[in-house]
């Protein structure tokens, strides 16, 4: 996602994305790891960017900056590289940000009760170096909210979304379905895997009306994991130092606004 860029949350659901991503590794962990790798661009991929960026810079200026060529690729890849579709999704994309980040930021100070529910916690990387996301869906009160972003040069993140204790009071269809459509329209390529865990038999009432509206590529990305098998499902992406304590790791859990 863009540079230099502060914190929001998830738009409108419990569902929050990513603040942009601060050093929250311990010491010991965060110096075994590698820097975040990103797949270098093909000639062909490059060709495609420099055709697209042409056509959104002509109907929307503000893509020059907005806009870099890994975020155009991002796009691109989720269109199946038809320079038409994601050229008409990345505008999309912009006029949603101008109406919702007019000021091209969202500060702590702009969403106190996201952050007052500690509902986000991320730090660690799992084994593609991809940052580590904790969700808790029951912490989550249905309330208007924001988006955020990652550190530049990390194309993508992972997510637990752990539903231990949801209820019907944190239900928010619609505020789910508002934040898909931005995680999809806005912001694609960025989600590499979730993980959905402790989720109770009422959660699936809420899914099925949820996932008719998740695009198979997103699908193939949302693992839904057994209590018994968690720790090594996790294990299989993670290494145990940059785990999360609460799932049998080292990590311990420290609110994204800490962080």
């Amino acid at each position: 996602m863009e540079p230099n860029k502060k914190m929001g949350t998830a738009a409108g659901n419990g569902w929050s994305m990513i603040e942009e991503e601060k050093q929250s590794a311990t010491p010991a962990a965060a110096s075994t790891m590698s820097p975040p790798e990103t797949d270098a661009i093909t000639a062909e991929e490059q060709n495609k960017v420099g055709i697209m960026r042409a056509v959104v810079e002509a109907q929307d200026p503000s893509a020059k900056e907005l806009g870099d060529d890994l975020m155009l690729r991002r796009f691109l890849r989720a269109r199946e590289m038809d320079i038409e579709k994601a050229s008409a999704l990345f505008l999309k994309y912009l006029s949603w940000r101008h109406s919702f980040i007019p000021s091209g930021s969202i500060l702590d100070a702009d969403i106190p009760n996201e952050l007052a529910q500690q509902k986000l916690y991320m730090q660690g990387h799992d084994k593609q170096n991809r940052p580590i996301v904790v969700a808790y869906g029951a912490k989550h009160k249905p309330q208007k909210s924001t988006l955020e972003e990652l550190k530049p040069g990390q194309e993508k993140f992972m997510a637990i979304a752990d539903l231990q204790g949801w209820g019907y009071t944190n239900s928010d269809i619609r505020g789910y379905l508002a934040a898909l459509s931005i995680l999809q329209d806005c912001y694609p390529e960025r989600l590499g895997k979730v993980f959905m865990v402790h989720s109770p038999y009422i959660f699936m009432t809420a899914w099925k009306v949820i996932y008719p509206f998740i695009d198979p590529k997103t699908k193939k990305k949302i693992v839904f994991v057994e209590n018994k098998n968690l720790r090594d499902t996790f294990l299989e992406d993670i290494d145990e130092s940059q785990l999360p304590d609460v799932y049998g790791g080292m990590l311990p859990l420290v609110p994204i606004q800490d962080a």
